[in-house]
């Protein structure tokens, strides 16, 4: 057996992905905590305690207390090497988090038992299914008051369009929660509300042991048993290898800020989840366990240390082994390049490293030669694919307010936009620059970063836009028509390509059946 293929086996790189206030990052923390990655875990929300989330470490995420960009972290949890991403689960950010999911091999979705399936987590399960990437939930919040565990059970179903199998449930809900029975590996565990103890297991035969009434009474002991009897004849048995299609998605109960149900969770995950698998290119697939390297930039950071100004770029390993120092190469611009100091994360704490295996995120020091969707390989012409910009639904002018800091300016907008966070295009008519974005969080993020970061202060103007269509045509008299007649709502993007404004609904209508040769694009990949 190859080395490759020997590290492939321990690999497990995996996104947890849901709504706001879910508690993602609170799970994220708890896994870490297992794996000896972090000794405390910080209490995001409360202001006694100073030490915030490992995984948000801007310093605007931790004013709001919400998770803006994609943290990588990674630990060894017994005989497996996990990588965790976590990702902004504000709906704002929600193209940060598609090109995340480019990067994993499965996901973890956390839904709040109070709320239910809400519209953000529908949208990255769609993302998901695209890409039938393999989806354990974890239900949390079990110790406040929420719905009926079967009612959530139906309502995944039904809202995530996928099948689920129970590995865990319920005593009781809210006040009244007791523990949770394992059905995975046939065990009962007792709850205790501590946010830093873990929970007591109770060893027993089977779901008959007198044992369990002695620890949560007859009453809740003969419930559960009415509710596992219902529940092997409502759902087929777990099967790993449906799970690992995509189509059937493995469900367990706990809390996270009380550290319950977690390790239950972590220790089924790396048993059945996958290995890195195959990724398609342009050219070929390729496979995880081939000799040459081969790589992906799926996301750019810029000034992860805010006393340098440094960006580093997210490179998935695809294939192969990557090392430092090796000569790569740089697919789009053609060149030869070599790393010394390539980097892996734990949270903000970088460590430098020698080697990577598929399925590990390696961060390298860019000073612009990156962009996203970048190829890296030992030589080999491959492009990957799949690494969509999509059309923003909100528009701004941005105006430099300090004109004595233009250069700052031009600075922070480029590394920023680098980073895909928002899309930048330039009015034919006017000169103006103008800001496209998914939400409009990301326009205080913008302004927040530029003065902090780069000393620029700008200020928004309001623009009615209603969408951004990139626009082609194989007839070259007919672009230039349809350019000329629209000259005022012409612009151009970042890459120099047509870039059509439309004002509303019925002007981008008009254009489509007044301009036949021409195509509308909402996605930048076409």
């Amino acid at each position: 057996m190859s080395q490759i293929s020997e590290q492939l086996d321990r690999r497990r790189t995996f996104a947890i992905i849901s709504h706001p206030d879910a508690g993602k990052t609170t799970l994220t923390e708890k896994l870490l905590l297992f794996g000896g990655a972090i000794h405390v875990a910080g209490a995001v929300k409360s202001n006694k305690i100073k030490k915030t989330a490992t995984s948000d470490w801007m310093e605007i995420e931790k004013q709001r207390g919400i998770s803006v960009a994609t943290s990588v972290m990674g630990f060894e949890y017994g005989n497996y090497k996990v990588n965790i991403l976590d990702t902004p689960g504000h709906q704002d950010f929600a193209e940060d988090t598609y090109r995340t999911l480019t990067a994993v091999d499965s996901v973890i979705i956390v839904v709040d038992v109070a709320k239910g399936v809400e519209q953000q987590t529908r949208r990255l399960m769609e993302v998901c299914r695209m890409r039938n990437t393999p989806v354990i939930i974890f239900v949390n919040k079990l110790d406040r008051e929420g719905r009926d565990p079967f009612d959530i059970l139906d309502e995944l179903e039904s809202e995530l369009k996928i099948s689920v199998r129970p590995l865990s449930w319920p005593i009781n809900i809210g006040a009244k929660f007791k523990g949770v029975y394992n059905i995975f590996e046939r065990s009962l565990d007792l709850f205790t509300p501590s946010k830093t103890q873990v929970t007591e297991r109770v060893e027993i035969e089977n779901v008959n042991d007198r044992r369990i009434d002695e620890a949560v009474g007859e009453k809740d002991a003969e419930k559960l048993r009415a509710d596992l009897e219902l529940i092997d004849g409502v759902y087929p048995e777990f099967d790993t290898n449906q799970y690992l299609k995509g189509k059937l998605a493995p469900v367990f109960f706990g809390s996270a800020l009380n550290t319950f149900g977690v390790k239950e969770l972590l220790d089924c995950f790396v048993k059945i989840a996958p290995s890195p698998r195959p990724v398609e290119a342009v050219e070929r697939r390729v496979n995880p366990e081939e000799e040459a390297f081969s790589g992906f930039v799926f996301k750019i950071h810029a000034n992860m240390d805010p006393n340098h100004r440094s960006c580093i770029a997210f490179v998935k390993v695809c294939s192969g082994k990557f090392e430092r120092n090796a000569n790569y190469k740089h697919m789009r611009s053609g060149k030869m390049m070599r790393f010394a100091a390539p980097t892996a994360f734990m949270a903000q704490k970088k460590n430098i490293v020698d080697e990577a295996f598929p399925g590990d995120i390696v961060g390298l020091p860019d000073t612009g030669n990156f962009k996203i969707g970048d190829t890296l390989t030992d030589g080999e012409i491959l492009h990957y694919k799949g690494l969509p910009s999509f059309s923003p639904e909100m528009f701004k002018y941005i105006e430099n307010t300090d004109p004595l800091k233009s250069k700052q300016l031009d600075k922070g907008l480029q590394q920023l936009m680098d980073e895909g966070v928002a899309q930048l295009f330039v009015n034919q008519f006017n000169g103006r620059k103008i800001v496209g974005t998914v939400g409009q969080l990301q326009f205080e993020v913008i302004q927040y970063r530029l003065l902090h970061e780069y000393g620029a202060s700008v200020r928004w103007e309001p623009m009615s836009m209603y969408k951004a269509c990139w626009v082609d045509s194989d007839d070259s008299q007919a672009l230039e028509a349809f350019k000329k007649r629209k000259y005022q709502f012409m612009a151009v993007d970042r890459e120099g390509r047509d870039v059509f404004m439309a004002d509303s609904n019925y002007v981008l209508q008009m254009a489509q059946s007044d301009f036949p040769k021409i195509r509308f694009h909402f996605s930048s990949e076409f």
